[in-house]
């Protein structure tokens, strides 16, 4: 029933002159879900006050409650076409009354962790994208009947909820760049294994695919209690996000998964200076697949010791100094990382292996990532000892790697099992510190086992990357004739 109402909401989507990308469908779909859920949030709580024998007081005032402006019922329970809005009074309700009433809420809240908070800030940063009133009706009705009731119901919502999120990554352009494959995310997980009452934390946040694999990892363990739940709600997922959608899709994936109120923040990781990070400010547990390729302004770079327009590099400092002494980190980067000859490359490698241990690089295969053709790494470190030998493992499926043959869990399960005690394989090796070249730090992925990579792509693949590649110096010309 979920997914044929999710398929519903897209075909309405697509009749909307105002919604034209799968970035689109999943930001509109996103802020109604959420007001759908609130209302089932609401519900939940007003009946455990009265078992309780407490008053509930809603978040919400009446007239902005979903059963008041989306969804009113007649006495059987279905929506009153009498007393719903549809067509410019119900678009015009939307725009000019529940929007700005709703964005409110991040000047009334009483903190930024606070649902209150999280409402203001959603609502500051999209905005309604369905100008008919009448597609808006559609939707809505279409929204009604999902359900929030039980964790199956929620658990299915998730899984639709991260669909839609993989298809934005395989909508190319700058879709790819809010998923990350789900396999490798959990793999990460497993080797950082985090526990319960340590602080994880994404300064690249995203979609929070990070976040929600290790609350899933994590909720899984055995012989959990009250105060567990209680951390886990509250105390142990924290990330930053400075794109709108982003952070609006992060927050609605967190929820989804089963966090009430996240700590998610929406601002510019790079714009804090690393000179101001205090030990209350870190973290036992990084994982992140911060943006690469992006320059940063100069201001932004005066944060850093290192200084340079590399977005990833800038965020791999962050991460070091974020990371508590003793704290675990894996972080995807691109693998000219491992080589690049540039100063602040050698630099930051040398930063990498003197100020913590780089027990693991995990080599990942060409077409990992749907929609971007550039070769990444993962890097598995711990803070506070220097690096003495670097284990890699090359990870090959023996298959071309794409949109008909992403990466699966079996994949990674072998990664996993030596990775435990950094076993040699035709796929794995060890590489001393001490015997690297101190005056560039080359970490490059150099199998001894005679085991050259090489990458075979279909021509599907190739005219894929072509098309890509094409609409990304489109953007840059339009870019630059704004200019001129």
């Amino acid at each position: 029933m979920f997914e044929q109402a999710f398929r519903n909401i897209d075909n309405v989507l697509w009749k909307e002159a105002g919604c034209t990308t799968e970035l689109d469908y999943t930001e509109q779909t996103s802020w109604l879900l959420f007001l759908k859920y609130l209302d089932s949030l609401e519900r939940d709580k007003a009946i455990e006050a009265q078992l309780e024998g407490k008053t509930y007081t809603p978040i919400l005032d009446e007239a902005y409650r979903w059963d008041a402006w989306a969804a009113p019922k007649d006495a059987t329970g279905v929506i009153d076409p009498n007393a719903a809005m549809t067509g410019d009074d119900l678009r015009d309700f939307v725009d000019r009354k529940l929007f700005p009433y709703l964005h409110g809420f991040k000047q009334r809240a009483a903190g930024p962790n606070t649902l209150e908070y999280k409402i203001g800030e959603i609502f500051g940063e999209i905005k309604n994208k369905i100008h008919s009133g009448y597609n808006l009706r559609e939707i809505i009705d279409h929204i009604d009947e999902l359900r929030f009731g039980s964790q199956i119901e929620k658990h299915e919502l998730s899984h639709l909820y991260e669909a839609k999120i993989k298809n934005m990554g395989n909508a190319g352009r700058n879709g790819g760049e809010y998923y990350t494959p789900r396999p490798l995310i959990r793999a990460m997980v497993r080797v950082v294994a985090p526990q319960i009452g340590e602080r994880i934390y994404d300064g690249a946040v995203g979609s929070a695919g990070f976040l929600c694999e290790a609350f899933d990892y994590l909720k899984s363990q055995p012989n959990r209690t009250t105060a567990d739940i209680k951390t886990l709600q509250e105390r142990t997922f924290y990330g930053k996000e400075k794109k709108s959608l982003a952070y609006v899709i992060a927050i609605m994936n967190m929820i989804l998964h089963g966090i009430e109120a996240p700590n998610i923040v929406h601002t510019n990781t790079l714009a804090e200076n690393l000179a101001d990070v205090q030990d209350k400010d870190r973290f036992d547990i990084i994982l992140a697949n911060p943006p690469f390729g992006g320059k940063e302004r100069k201001e932004v770079q005066q944060n850093f010791p290192i200084r340079t327009g590399e977005t990833a590099f800038l965020f791999l400092q962050h991460f070091i100094k974020l990371l508590k002494a003793g704290g675990r980190a894996a972080v995807v980067i691109k693998n000219t990382f491992l080589s690049n000859t540039d100063n602040a490359s050698v630099s930051l490698r040398k930063l990498l292996l003197e100020s913590c241990n780089l027990h693991t690089v995990l080599d990942m295969p060409g077409g990992t990532f749907l929609g971007a053709g550039v070769k990444t790494v993962v890097l598995f470190f711990e803070k506070g000892a220097p690096t003495r030998q670097v284990w890699y493992y090359q990870l090959d499926p023996g298959r071309n790697m794409g949109k008909t043959n992403p990466l699966n869990d079996a994949d990674l399960a072998e990664f996993i099992e030596l990775q435990k005690t950094f076993a040699d394989s035709p796929k794995s090796w060890r590489v001393d510190a001490a015997t690297l070249d101190t005056t560039t730090y080359d970490l490059s992925v150099k199998n001894p086992n005679g085991q050259e990579e090489i990458i075979h792509r279909s021509p599907q693949e190739i005219m894929d990357e072509i098309a890509a590649l094409d609409m990304e110096s489109t953007d840059v010309l339009a870019k630059i004739r704004a200019l001129l």
